[in-house]
């Protein structure tokens, strides 16, 4: 077989698969409707998290019992097209099975494979080029109403301290002094060192790509139309060019169901779609990214201002952007830093791929000959992409990736 690939979807596991393709002295022509770092990319729109203690699938037990009342409260970050219902039923049951204490345990164990190492990961992909500057290393705080509400959360604190998590708290004049300008309503903080984040997401992406592209890699523009298995496998492009490699690595995010047309195994995607605010020139930053615990929101200073991103809302693919999650974030900043004020802000709306159990598909499967699947990565999509596209370059050369991939094959919900 022909070093050959081709990646399609340039988001932060398709980049990073070329780049590591390419390390390994592979030809990879990487394919995307749009340029990474693209405001169309959900790589672009995230909190930028390299998010080292995201071991917590979703769905958890009890999950089933809580998620009526929030998708009644106006103030819940979850949200539902409701004629989308009859669509999202039989994924949703997955959840909800996904989140038994038994399946929940197990998934912890997967998800930590994937995140302990983030911040080496993104180091090592990052290295000798202009994408390392976006890389910043500090602390991340968890925001709470107070010591009653951090409590509530025991059982993920120390399954977090389990894997080897450490974190320290504040509350009253110690959290004041840590986090000027916050607001009455949050009075006690839990803060783990070791953290990562990314200033600028979207030149992050550029860069990386700049790279790729400068060491002999080619990114083409363009709409992947048909995909066909085989060896070797091809791709039809809107535009009727047909290209082939020896390799097809699949990385299109929400959309590689679409593009699979139900070749393959059955597979259990949704677009869970986020949303986040870009505040520009605010009138002060905090230091550290915080996430803030009942609404489900990440507060990130970057290079060119504030972001606060969140949200889930279960809709088609193709619908339009939601005014009513938006204006919760907004509402949400204020609550945080009541003081804030900045000259504007930027909307923005992207589809995560969730699947059920909050793994993501990753390998391939006899069904799809000459193609390699990573996607499905929902909240973690940037905190382990570069993970997944060296686990991609080792399964192409044909070695066993250092993180078992069985977890993540894409026949596991049968």
């Amino acid at each position: 077989m022909s070093k050959t690939a081709i990646v399609i979807g340039a988001g932060i596991t398709g980049l990073s698969s070329a780049i590591w393709l390419q390390r390994r002295g592979w030809q990879v022509e990487l394919v995307d409707r749009v340029a990474p770092g693209d405001p169309a990319q959900a790589s672009y729109g995230n909190a930028g998290l390299l998010a080292r203690g995201s071991i917590l699938a979703n769905s958890e037990p009890g999950m089933l019992w809580k998620v009526p009342g929030m998708l009644l409260d106006a103030d819940s970050p979850l949200f539902l097209r409701w004629r989308y219902l009859p669509r999202l039923l039989p994924w949703f049951m997955r959840f909800i099975h996904a989140g038994r204490a038994a399946n929940f345990n197990a998934t912890v164990a997967r998800l930590d494979a994937l995140v302990s190492d983030t911040i080496e990961q993104h180091l090592a992909l990052a290295e000798g080029g202009p994408a390392a500057r976006h890389i910043r290393l500090g602390e991340y705080s968890y925001l709470y109403r107070d010591r009653a509400a951090y409590a509530a959360e025991a059982a993920g604190t120390a399954l977090k301290k389990q894997y080897g998590l450490k974190s320290y708290t504040l509350e009253g004049a110690a959290l004041a002094e840590h986090m000027p300008g916050l607001g009455p309503r949050y009075g006690f903080m839990s803060v783990y060192p070791d953290y990562g984040w990314i200033t600028d997401p979207g030149q992050y992406m550029r860069d990386l790509a700049e790279g790729f592209v400068a060491r002999g890699g080619r990114l083409r523009l363009a709409e992947v139309r048909t995909i066909t298995p085989g060896a070797p496998a091809h791709i039809a492009l809107a535009d009727g060019t047909v290209l082939s490699a020896g390799r097809l690595v699949l990385c299109a995010g929400a959309h590689s169901q679409k593009l699979l047309n139900r070749q393959g195994p059955r597979l259990w995607l949704e677009a869970e779609r986020g949303y986040h605010l870009f505040l520009r020139k605010p009138s002060f930053m905090p230091k550290n990214p915080m996430m803030v615990e009942d609404a489900k929101c990440v507060i990130t200073p970057m290079a060119q201002g504030l972001r606060i991103a969140g949200i889930a809302e279960y809709a088609r693919l193709d619908a339009p952007r939601g005014t009513a999650p938006l204006a919760l974030l907004r509402k949400r900043i204020g609550q945080v830093f009541p003081g804030l004020q900045y000259e504007s802000a930027d909307e923005w709306m992207g589809q995560r791929p969730s699947t059920p159990d909050g793994l993501p598909y990753l390998g391939e499967d006899a069904k799809l000959p000459g193609i390699i699947s990573a996607f499905g990565s929902q909240h973690i999509g940037l905190t382990i992409g570069p993970r997944l596209g060296r686990m991609v370059a080792d399964i192409a050369e044909g070695a066993r990736p250092n993180r078992d991939a069985i977890p993540y094959r894409l026949n596991r919900h049968g």
